[in-house]
């Protein structure tokens, strides 16, 4: 098996599976109990707490656990909503080629008469700072917040969110980042890159599914997501998921302290992907081949379906992806790529490859000799 669809999760980690283990046996209590054992398990929580806050540069009292990247996004982004409508705020900024997760939320709240400002991404798919400032500079005080991804989860663009912070900074505008993708293979420093708000997840850095973190600074204030107990200082009851959350702080613990081995790797293999695809006839790389990050490769094959390539590499034992997997349930070409200017029949063409620390250059070696013969095979084809 070769697996190359990190963007959409990776294996959990032998050093983080051996930190969750003795949360799934022996101490399984419940942190809201007031004997010793639940206490216990309430101060590991806090140490998670800590260790996240540290590697982000961040408060410890700004950093909630929740279920998803995609929890934290709804949650940060309905939060920042309601509190500008208190003012007669009614604006909200983001970009063309946003996570489902943020798209979606944007779009209910256009429902509820908030006016959504998508920023073009351009061919190279990335954000350009002078038509925020434009658009601040327009309306600024008209404008609840600004929304904009720090790494494109398909094309794996990095934007330039340290400029884009000091702009919000500067308008006084609240400023969050789904982070998701970035956390691991770019430095995080929400006080430096001026971060108000920053949602993460797990399982994208080889820790377990179904465990998220909401980094929010003091200074916004969060509606409360789950009424029930007083679990992460009363904005979100439920039960902790206690081995998850030691995970996640494992995990991430690890991810930032190798970023500069982990690229200098994967840049290398992403580099001699693209070496190799360049030399297939009317391929494209989708967005810019500089500022990304090296985990993630996205091309488009003139002629083919990018669902039979997929299939195809399947059936060979090679797991990619053409997008992403909240969308791989839809015959429709990927906004994302739609955003970069891609006609529909490019964008449905494409391939995605995400690799992660685990992955081998024979195994790329072997992606590379197999994609222009499967390319070659579905033109001939037709499809």
């Amino acid at each position: 098996m070769i697996y190359l669809d990190n963007a959409a999760t990776t294996r959990i980690s032998d050093e983080v599976l051996s930190a969750m283990m003795p949360y799934l046996t022996d101490k399984y209590g419940n942190a809201s109990s007031s004997h010793t054992f639940g206490r216990g398990i309430a101060g590991t929580i806090d140490s998670a707490r800590t260790i996240v806050a540290e590697c982000i540069k961040a408060q410890v009292d700004e950093i909630f656990f929740t279920s998803s990247g995609s929890e934290s996004d709804n949650w940060a982004i309905r939060s920042l909503a309601y509190a500008g409508l208190v003012n007669g705020k009614r604006k909200i900024v983001s970009s063309a080629f946003e996570h489902h997760a943020v798209i979606r939320t944007l779009e209910l709240l256009q429902k509820e008469s908030f006016e959504i400002i998508l920023l073009p991404v351009y061919e190279n798919g990335v954000v350009v700072v002078s038509d925020l400032e434009r658009v601040l500079n327009e309306s600024a005080d008209d404008v609840a917040f600004v929304t904009i991804m720090h790494v494109n989860n398909e094309i794996g663009t990095i934007q330039p969110i340290e400029e884009i912070g000091l702009v919000c900074n500067e308008y006084g505008v609240p400023f969050h980042t789904d982070a998701v993708q970035s956390i691991g293979n770019v430095e995080i420093d929400v006080q430096k890159q001026r971060m108000g708000l920053m949602s993460l997840s797990g399982h994208k850095i080889h820790a377990p599914k179904g465990i998220g973190i909401l980094y929010a600074k003091k200074e916004f204030e969060l509606t409360p997501l789950i009424i029930g107990g007083k679990q992460e200082r009363g904005y979100r009851a439920g039960t902790e998921n206690v081995m998850a959350i030691i995970g996640v702080a494992k995990a991430i613990q690890i991810a930032t302290t190798s970023i500069l081995p982990k690229n200098e790797k994967l840049r290398k293999l992403a580099k001699k992907i693209m070496e190799n695809f360049d030399k297939i006839e009317k391929s494209k790389l989708n967005g810019d081949r500089e500022k990304r990050i090296g985990g993630i490769v996205n091309y488009s094959f003139e002629g083919i379906v990018g669902d039979m390539l997929v299939n195809t590499l399947d059936c060979q034992g090679i797991y990619v992806s053409n997008g992403s997997a909240c969308a791989s349930d839809s015959l429709d070409a990927s906004h994302v790529l739609l955003s970069l200017g891609l006609s529909r029949e490019m964008a449905l063409a494409n391939l995605r490859i995400s690799m992660s620390e685990y992955t081998t250059e024979d195994e790329i070696d072997k992606l590379i000799n197999a994609v222009p013969v499967v390319v070659e095979g579905l033109r001939s084809m037709g499809n």
